[in-house]
């Protein structure tokens, strides 16, 4: 290899480059874990979502449901650009709410256990 070459710093591997690629990265993390469950009816669902980049620079919405313990089922929707995944993120959002989905409250331990 002949290092006495330049090399070209705008390449697109190139850190700063990807970092001011607006399509490189998401703008926030989405991710939403919902559940429904009626022991009347021997109901317990779980419903996840989640938007994560691509390798390619796309927004991936990554959707996830099924029975609590389950494996469950899993679907993929890619989009150019962010917003578009946001839009649907927040369309099923409403849609699972409708249902009767509700997020799963957080439980917090302290370090001690005492709680």
């Amino acid at each position: 290899m002949n290092q006495s070459t330049r090399t070209d710093s705008n390449v697109s591997l190139d850190v700063e480059s990807a970092l001011s690629d607006p399509a490189a990265m998401i703008a926030q993390p989405y991710q939403l874990y919902f559940e429904r469950t009626d022991a009347t009816k021997n109901m317990a669902r779980y419903y996840a979502m989640s938007i994560e980049p691509t390798l390619f620079g796309e927004a991936c919405l990554i959707r996830r449901w099924g029975r609590i313990g389950a494996k469950g089922q899993r679907r993929e929707h890619h989009f150019a650009r962010e917003e578009e995944a946001v839009r649907l993120f927040l369309q099923l959002l409403r849609k699972r709410r409708s249902r009767g989905y509700r997020p799963k409250p957080h439980i917090r331990q302290d370090a001690s256990g005492d709680r």
